[in-house]
């Protein structure tokens, strides 16, 4: 799956595949598999490649499996640039979507009885 976000913010920025290859010390033809989806794209990598670009690493990650949570260490008030990226299976989100509506309904039962 081509990596269509990173594309757009790279082009926006007016940096070309080779000077992002560059600065990831990778050969362009490896970066071009990288954003064309062929090859799969490391978590450090895509970390790197929002540094490169200064953008926040949501702006420009993809991932078509899942849903991605990132997460900065701030515990300490003191932002250090440590992210975790997460990445929740589409099957799971769907039990939790069933979780949360059969809860909002118990909510709906709850308030008509109070009501009554």
């Amino acid at each position: 799956m081509e990596k269509s976000k990173l594309i757009s913010v790279r082009i926006s920025k007016g940096m070309s595949q080779k000077i992002i290859a560059d600065k990831m010390n990778m050969d362009v033809s490896t970066y071009n598999r990288k954003e064309k989806g062929v090859s799969k794209i490391r978590q450090e990598e895509w970390i790197r490649l929002a540094d490169i670009l200064a953008v926040p690493i949501e702006e420009i990650y993809q991932n078509e499996e899942s849903h991605v949570f990132v997460f900065k260490d701030n515990s300490i008030g003191n932002y250090i640039g440590t992210n975790h990226i997460y990445a929740i299976p589409e099957s799971m989100l769907d039990v939790q979507r069933k979780y949360i509506k059969s809860l909002e309904q118990e909510i709906e039962r709850l308030n008509l009885l109070i009501k009554k």
